[in-house]
């Protein structure tokens, strides 16, 4: 710390509301500064909001959140999402002021600072953990990452029914376990973003009272002032979607913002009536020159040196003093944040030891991301069956039996269900809703986009989530699936109609590129399971980690069940591919591959068992996962598919972009290089060559060529 006799001002646009004493004026302005300082040094970033919102942030951490610095990931913490990620450098100030302790994944401390003030002179440079937007993970205390707009306040949502689930599902007369809040600081850009609509429209069906967004309303994007394009009224809008609404004139005026929490805070109490907050807090961007002032230019970019200067001044602050720190400001951040939070945390503690073995028992699990005892002990099998069944139905069927295990295992569709199978329909199961927050079902209403962005944020509170939608709208999903990647979120993205099968709705409603889009997604295991027994596996694959995202692409159709005595074990899925059979068992190598996923396996199986019958020496292979596939080590990879064998034939009702790594540079591809079209099932697969034969002529083709080439 740095002793400096220091004079905080209330000139420029900070003028006109009183701050609690002088300490409080220098806590705020050292927030500003930081900002000021790393996006100066760094040359990049945005110190606008950190200038105009610090005082609202320090106002709610000091006086109201709940939250143990020195063990940030306490379950019945609040929530601050930082939503206008933009402005990480608010956050980055918040953690290292407020001396929060790093930990590691499975919240073990680190013996060092979330944020030091080193780490804050290296903002947004490579390694640092204070990069351009808050990434979770990477640096302790950061909720979610957010940066794409309306994504941390939908996020926030989540955040709010995961509180109320585990309220449910935890306390009991006289003993609290959870009653959190989760607060949202959320910018103009937030606010335009669709998302962040279909969220709050959620939030205030479901009387979410334990939610507040905290609205900079500071009328200033990157073209210029909001006017531009955005003129409605966000206040009367949230009370549209059910919200109370609330107004702060100044954002300085830190009295005011305290009264408006205090609202909140009283709201959140009523657990049936109740309704989410939002506070509109105007503020003002810029403090330096009066020119700049509510400009983008302060916004988006550094202040530049001269800036700088006249902006120190301003707050009365040593003008060449660079990341200062003054002497009293970490400790007002302990006295009363710290305090506070290792008060409640000790409390909570108590209430933990007071509960019965179960849920005791299910609160340690789910804190450790651990599964549940014996979680996998009901998935079925299926019998071999020519007509088979759908996956759709297999999945629902395998999702059951799990959930009857797994207590946290909770879901539900955009408005789909009945389609995607995704309900959960055993007894006590129950619907999530106003008057019933411990159900397992979740109604998102036709809100494909924030149903994504809600179960990251029910994964990130501990939950194990699902959601539920045709093949085609993860287009609308696309945000939140990187996000669950990026954030390594054990979310599972239910999938269903998966190709141009579903039939009559015609090419609006046919994948064609999604399984190449998903598959591009780093860290997302993409699954498209051949039969029902397959589609159990890829459940039990899924399931058993908890590091990564997963999307289950399932049929409409009924898809024959394969016979296991024939062909090979589902349990080669957790493999990414396998050898589902060889025509000739004496352990040399194929003339020929034919590989498949999903519904089009059972093509290739009848042109493997004509190739057979014929004398071939044909392999065939399953490929439910491209991505666990290219986990394996390389010899298992050179097992299933021999580079020396370049006579392939791949087949998928989709894309072929990437096929090409399979199927090889002389291999052929049958796939969709058209948009599809409306009719019955059966006639799109022979309008588009996907049947036996089609299959059949085109391994036809490739042993022809393979061996004029050896010839």
């Amino acid at each position: 710390m740095t002793a400096v006799s220091l004079n905080p001002q209330r000139g420029a646009s900070s003028a006109g509301a009183p701050v609690a004493n002088d300490i409080d004026q220098t806590a705020i302005n050292t927030i500003r500064t930081l900002a000021i300082d790393a996006v100066q040094k760094a040359q990049s970033g945005h110190p606008g909001l950190p200038m105009g919102m610090a005082p609202v942030a320090y106002t709610l951490w000091t006086r109201f959140l709940r939250y143990d610095p020195k063990d940030p990931t306490w379950p019945n913490r609040d929530r601050f999402v930082l939503s206008a990620g933009h402005g990480s450098m608010l956050l980055y100030a918040l953690l290292h002021l407020s001396g929060v302790e790093a930990v590691d994944q499975e919240g073990r401390p680190q013996g060092r600072p979330a944020v030091s003030l080193d780490d804050i002179k290296a903002f947004r440079q490579l390694d640092s953990v204070c990069p351009g937007h808050p990434e979770y993970r990477l640096t302790t205390g950061v909720e979610t990452t957010t940066g794409p707009l309306g994504q941390g306040a939908a996020n926030s949502v989540g955040m709010a029914m995961a509180e109320r689930w585990l309220e449910a599902r935890f306390n009991t007369p006289g003993r609290t376990i959870f009653d959190y809040s989760v607060y949202a600081l959320c910018s103009d850009g937030d606010m335009m973003e669709g998302v962040s609509g279909e969220a709050a429209s959620i939030a205030g069906h479901l009387k979410l009272s334990n939610l507040c967004w905290i609205y900079d309303d500071n009328r200033v994007t990157i073209e210029g002032g909001t006017s531009l394009a955005f003129d409605e009224d966000v206040a009367r809008r949230f009370q549209a979607y059910g919200w109370a609404t609330l107004d702060v004139a100044d954002a300085n005026d830190t009295d005011a913002f305290a009264h408006a929490v205090t609202a909140f805070r009283k709201t959140a109490q009523d657990r049936q009536n109740g309704r989410p907050t939002l506070i509109r807090v105007r503020s003002v961007i810029g403090y330096g020159s009066p020119h700049k002032q509510g400009t983008s230019k302060i916004h988006s970019d550094p202040l530049g040196e001269e800036e700088v200067r006249l902006t120190k001044q301003a707050y009365g602050w040593p003008q060449d003093a660079q990341f200062l720190v003054p002497d009293g400001v970490r400790a007002q951040f302990d006295r009363t944040l710290g305090q506070r939070g290792q008060r409640l945390r000790a409390d909570w503690e108590g209430a933990v030891k007071g509960l019965d073995p179960g849920p005791a028992k299910d609160l340690e699990q789910m804190r450790r991301g651990a599964l549940p005892d014996g979680w996998d002990a009901d998935i079925p099998s299926f019998a071999a069956d020519p007509k088979g069944i759908a996956t759709r139905e297999a999945s629902g069927k395998v999702l059951n039996a799990v959930a009857t295990r797994y207590a946290w295992l909770i879901g539900g569709s955009a408005d789909l269900s009945p389609s995607t199978k995704t309900r959960l329909e055993f007894e006590g199961a129950g619907d999530f809703e106003a008057a019933s927050y411990g159900g397992r079902n979740l109604h998102f209403g036709v809100r494909e986009h924030a149903m994504g962005s809600i179960a990251n944020g029910l994964a990130l509170s501990n939950l194990r989530p699902y959601t539920g939608t045709f093949l085609i709208f993860s287009d609308y999903m696309r945000p939140p699936t990187r996000l669950a990647a990026l954030m390594e979120l054990p979310v599972v993205f239910v999938f269903s109609h998966d190709s141009i099968e579903l039939g009559e709705d015609g090419p609006t409603h046919q994948p064609v590129e999604q399984l190449a889009a998903l598959r591009a997604i780093p860290g997302m295991i993409v699954m498209r399971p051949a039969d029902a027994n397959e589609t159990a596996e890829a459940w039990r694959t899924v399931l058993a980690q908890t590091e990564k995202p997963a999307c289950m692409v399932l049929s409409r159709q009924a898809i024959p069940i394969l016979d296991r005595s024939r062909y090979a074990s589902a349990a080669g899925v957790a493999r990414g591919a396998y050898v589902l059979a060889d025509a000739v068992d004496d352990g040399g190598e194929p003339e020929i591959i034919l590989m498949g996923t999903g519904a089009e396996v059972s093509l290739c199986v009848a042109a493997f068992e004509q190739l057979k019958a014929d004398g071939v020496r044909a392999r065939l292979v399953s490929m439910p996962s491209w991505s666990l596939f290219e986990v394996q080590d390389e010899a298992y990879r050179r097992r299933v598919l021999p580079p020396s064998v370049t006579a392939r034939v791949a087949v998928e009702e989709a894309s072929s972009l990437g096929w090409d790594r399979y199927a090889g540079p002389q291999g052929e591809v049958i796939a969709m290089h058209a948009f599809g079209a409306s009719a019955p099932g059966k006639d799109l697969r022979g309008k588009f060559g996907f049947t036996p034969d089609h299959v059949l002529a085109a391994a036809r083709r490739q042993l022809k060529r393979a061996s004029s080439k050896t010839g």
